[in-house]
């Protein structure tokens, strides 16, 4: 490792979007320490510090306002493997959880 180079870990996080949804062409965005990026639906791997606690929040927006917001901070010695799960209607919160599988 080279001096002032950060030692990291990989998080698993599955976004299930729910089989009957009364919105249409809605992607989640996930931000991790504060900078958001748009993801897809399922499986993704994401690198963050090993050594931190990571604050992970999801969001849903439909082009007029957000909905589907869930959070969690994640410690370094909690499963890698999250869960988040949005509402069935475009306004609400979702739920984000930690699994135990990883």
């Amino acid at each position: 490792m080279t001096a002032g180079a950060v030692p990291t870990r990989r998080i698993e996080l599955t976004l299930h979007r729910p089989w009957f949804a009364l919105y249409a062409g809605v992607r989640p965005t996930l931000v991790i320490g504060g900078r958001g990026q748009p993801v897809q639906w399922g499986l993704g791997t994401w690198q963050v510090p090993a050594d931190e606690t990571v604050l992970l929040g999801v969001f849903l927006f439909n082009r007029v306002w957000r909905f589907g917001q869930a959070e969690t901070r994640l410690e370094p010695s909690q499963s890698p493997a999250l869960e988040y799960r949005a509402p069935a209607l475009p306004f609400g919160s979702g739920r984000m959880r930690v699994s135990g599988s990883s």
